[in-house]
């Protein structure tokens, strides 16, 4: 190989690797598949936003279990989900709890992350989010919740 070739191929190398790192490193690393994430969804059984939110993350690859619960506040307070943060649905993501309408890109990075939390969640039914569009958009948060805390996981 020439001294030229190798040149070249050393920089690929490196733009590689660069890339590689900022994938990894500063994205918070490797995305969990859509394929891979089944939501099992609690609603009450005449909310047509939540089966609008389940469609959304069906169309996003995900797989969707639709449960109609005639008690919804009780599965909330079961799985640990503060007042403030309540929406029109619950949603079990493997050890998570995904409230409201949380966009599919958050579900994923949480289940790619495994942070140490209950789950995340969009307080409210905010315009614009997924399953609630309708015509225009407000900006919001989606929440990482904890027991005693939280944070802010993203803005829209």
């Amino acid at each position: 190989m020439t001294y030229k070739g190798l040149t070249i191929l050393l920089a690929g190398l490196v733009i590689a690797g660069g890339a590689y790192f900022a994938w990894t490193v500063l994205s918070g690393g490797p995305k969990a598949d859509a394929e891979d994430i089944e939501v099992t969804m609690y609603r009450g059984p005449d909310c047509d936003c939540c089966v609008d939110w389940a469609d959304y993350l069906e169309d996003q690859g995900m797989t969707v279990i639709d449960e109609k619960v005639a008690d919804l506040p009780t599965i909330k307070q079961e799985k640990g989900v503060p007042g403030a943060f309540q929406s029109c649905h619950t949603a079990v993501v493997g050890d998570y709890i995904v409230e409201g309408h949380v966009p599919s890109d958050e579900i994923r990075r949480m289940v790619a992350q495994q942070p140490d939390a209950i789950g995340i969640a969009v307080p409210g039914m905010p315009a614009g989010s997924p399953g609630m569009e309708v015509g225009h958009t407000e900006s919001y948060e989606v929440l990482l919740f904890n027991q005693e805390s939280y944070s802010v996981f993203a803005e829209y």
